[in-house]
């Protein structure tokens, strides 16, 4: 029982230092991003080195080839996103339907002992109120997760079929290192409380799968929705033009005004109680308006008869 407990504290020392080493990272991630957005004077320097890390597809020159990689390298981006979100997906799964069972039973053991013996009540019931949260967080992470999953399968599936990317396009290194962190630390932060818990739990059971073997686990099927490409295979062209139809009537970046929408579900999904989502969805907004803004700069800058009336990314607003 003391062993349990020790163990038990040990991960919740874990899990509160992963906690505040992500919402650390959002913060730096978000707070160069918003200090660029400051109209201070002497800060002109900063707002273009850091748009130097940032620029890809048709704002970065194609001619600039010194510390890019091809924009279709999105596509590792979801790679990623996707064996790393179904992997902890499967793992927090498991570990309510393996654990979360027996960690109420014995909460309901101890809750019924503590009457038996004139134990404090007031504690017992927290105690057990504490168990029913931390129950229902864990289910919650497996709901958000499944948003996450589809998500990042729509995206990838968006990247290869949608998204036909020009050969000459490209990214900067630091931007695309910055993708592979987002899709790792976006994940991660769904489940972060507890996931020194559920790692430990695989731990042990891939220990138990070695010396006793397991029947294998059925993997997850998932659906993709079909989508319309924004380009014909087929199609060579070099040039770009304006886009119109649909939301590109009011907005320059509809894609990320659609992102922004997306991971703000996952925040009202969440009950919005937990400071490292609201972290990353300041990060995911920072973000995707700076990068609107410079998109719609360009359009502006490479076309005299682009739509006055066509906003960056929140329309009638912005």
């Amino acid at each position: 029982m003391i062993m349990s407990e020790i163990m038990y504290l040990r991960m919740e020392e874990l899990g509160l230092g992963l906690v505040s080493l992500l919402r650390a990272a959002w913060i730096a991630a978000t707070l160069p991003i918003l200090l660029a957005c400051l109209p201070l004077p002497g800060l002109g320097w900063f707002r273009r080195a850091l748009l130097g890390f940032a620029k890809r597809g048709k704002i970065l020159p194609s001619n600039s080839t010194k510390l890019t990689v091809p924009q279709r390298f999105f596509s590792h981006f979801y790679v990623v996103a996707i064996f790393w979100t179904t992997i902890l997906l499967v793992a927090v799964w498991f570990y309510a339907l393996k654990m979360l069972p027996s960690l109420i039973e014995h909460d309901l053991f101890s809750t019924i002992t503590s009457h038996l013996t004139g134990g404090s009540h007031a504690f017992s019931w927290h105690k057990s109120l504490s168990t029913r949260e931390h129950v229902y967080n864990v289910w919650l992470s497996v709901f958000l997760l499944l948003l996450m999953e589809v998500q990042v399968l729509r995206r990838f599936y968006e990247t290869i079929y949608v998204f036909n990317y020009s050969s000459s396009a490209r990214m900067h290194i630091f931007g695309y290192l910055a993708g592979l962190f987002f899709y790792t630390a976006a994940p991660l932060s769904l489940c972060c409380t507890f996931a020194p818990e559920v790692f430990d739990f695989v731990k042990n059971l891939v220990a138990e799968f070695i010396v006793k073997g397991k029947d294998r686990m059925s993997k997850p099927e998932f659906n993709i929705w079909m989508f319309g490409s924004l380009r014909e295979k087929t199609e060579t062209l070099e040039e770009y033009v304006i886009p119109y139809g649909d939301w590109f009537e009011y907005v320059s970046s509809p894609h990320y005004s659609a992102e922004i929408v997306i991971y703000g579900g996952l925040l009202v999904a969440s009950g919005g109680a937990d400071l490292s989502l609201w972290l990353l969805f300041t990060f995911v907004v920072a973000n995707l308006v700076f990068a609107a803004t410079e998109t719609q700069r360009w359009y502006h800058h490479k076309f005299d008869d682009y739509p006055r009336n066509r906003y960056a990314i929140f329309p009638f607003v912005y």
